[in-house]
């Protein structure tokens, strides 16, 4: 389900526009200042914002300074007078504006093609069709198998455990279980462990008192609170810190926790599922996850396929993802035939979420309907240069961790070491791939586009 965050004071608006947004197919979050804004983008990273320019400590314009913004459509709303605040925010990066008094059509065509962009449905749209499951689609054997398992542990309540690599559509597998379970009216909440600062995440998972540390100027419900009755989503799970491992199995086997800050115990009843692109049972050998945890979340695992074992599901998703854009701009832009083949052929290292992209930027570089094979990245395209890090070499024997750090090296190394382009390929969050290259550095590896390490530290490796 797409996430919209909206940043307004005005309370009537902010909350005329949240029930608009549920009602479109989006889990919302709300903000009445840019402090606020700033807190809501660090808990989870939107598929759109909604920001007035003027708002109490600053300006809609200061939240483009936050990471999780990169991966966002920005629409600014703003008053008559202040238009020119939206052009500088065009200019900024924001996709639209919007004038106030707010055109609801726009708007609704705003939420409509979002929805469309994420995979999302409209509500009422049956769950399941031809080359579809809820949110997921393709209809190779692999992909046909995954919707018969989640289809089987949906209706239980047991914990799922969810593997696979980056960009596979982990969350969208998540939502499917969540929807077709008895919790299905009940709130889903997705929390990316790997993008909460480890000194926010005990209070953004349980809660916290007012006054229980400096800044804790009011009480704050957590995820696990917000999520009593639904599903609560752990993504990226090896990246939470091993003490909150310790309060997270406290949790999974009384239905117990406590908020920062009190020693009452709250329950709660929630059903979990979680996430990972490392294969567990390495992380456990590495410390990354805790034996035990991994025992009592991986009742029922679910392997993920990655997208270069999806067979046709390549061109089914490249065509969907192209008629997408036609529909936005009323084009009639289609791939050749060479075109799809090369697309075929091609490891697609970042899954799903890098075809995605792919396919965006095929679109707008194309001047013809027809997107040939000259278009495409020389990483794609046949006889493309791959040394440049269109390809990876894994030997037999070698531990995932390791296959990660190639991954991420040579995705960085091909997007010229520019941090947030690497991460939208690779389908991970901007946080997630500083820490890996924060370890990687402490390793003594060299870092695309930065000066290589010290020769202390190389000699540590």
């Amino acid at each position: 389900m797409p996430h919209l965050l909206i940043v307004e004071d005005d309370d009537a608006i902010r909350e005329t526009l949240a029930e608009i947004g549920r009602d479109s197919g989006f889990t919302v979050a709300l903000a009445a200042s840019v402090k606020d804004a700033l807190i809501q983008l660090e808990r989870q990273a939107p598929d759109l914002v909604l920001t007035d320019v003027r708002l109490p400590g600053g300006s809609g314009m200061d939240i483009f300074k936050n990471v999780a913004v990169a991966s966002a459509e920005v629409v600014v709303m703003t008053g008559h007078g202040t238009v020119d605040n939206a052009v500088q925010a065009l200019r900024l990066g924001a996709t639209d504006y919007l004038t106030k008094p707010i055109c609801m059509d726009r708007l609704n065509e705003i939420l409509a093609r979002i929805v469309a962009n994420a995979g999302g449905e409209r509500p009422g749209t049956p769950f399941e069709e031809p080359g579809r499951f809820g949110k997921m689609f393709g209809s190779s054997p692999p992909m046909r198998e995954l919707y018969r398992q989640v289809g089987r542990v949906a209706p239980t309540d047991v914990t799922v455990l969810l593997i696979g690599e980056s960009g596979t559509g982990k969350e969208l597998a998540a939502h499917a279980i969540h929807e077709l379970s008895r919790r299905r009216q009940r709130p889903f909440i997705a929390v990316n462990c790997g993008a909460i600062s480890p000194h926010l995440i005990e209070s953004e998972m349980f809660g916290h008192e007012r006054g229980s540390f400096t800044g804790a100027d009011r009480q704050h419900k957590g995820y696990f609170e917000r999520a009593d009755g639904g599903t609560l989503f752990l993504d990226e799970v090896t990246e939470m810190p091993l003490d909150l491992q310790v309060k997270l199995l406290r949790v999974l086997e009384t239905g117990q926790f406590m908020r920062v800050g009190t020693n009452r115990e709250i329950g709660c009843d929630i059903r979990i599922i979680a996430a990972t692109n490392r294969n567990p049972e390495q992380a456990v050998q590495e410390g990354k996850l805790r034996e035990d945890l991994y025992y009592r979340l991986s009742v029922f695992p679910l392997e993920l396929p990655p997208l270069r074992e999806r067979g046709d599901d390549i061109a089914f998703l490249a065509d969907r993802f192209l008629q997408a854009q036609n529909q936005d701009t009323g084009s009639h832009k289609a791939f050749s035939a060479r075109a799809k083949t090369a697309l075929a052929q091609y490891e697609w290292p970042g899954n799903v979420r890098e075809l995605k992209n792919f396919v965006r930027r095929a679109f707008i570089m194309a001047e013809s309907d027809e997107l040939d094979v000259d278009l495409l990245a020389p990483q794609v395209s046949p006889g493309g240069d791959m040394g440049a890090g269109g390809q990876i070499t894994v030997p037999v024997g070698e531990t995932l961790a390791e296959a990660d750090r190639r991954l991420i090296l040579a995705t960085l190394e091909r997007c010229k070491g520019v941090k947030k382009q690497a991460a939208a390929v690779l389908g991970i969050s901007p946080k997630t791939l500083y820490n890996r290259l924060e370890e990687y550095a402490a390793a003594g590896y060299s870092l695309p586009g930065e000066p290589p390490p010290s020769s202390s530290s190389a000699a540590s490796r």
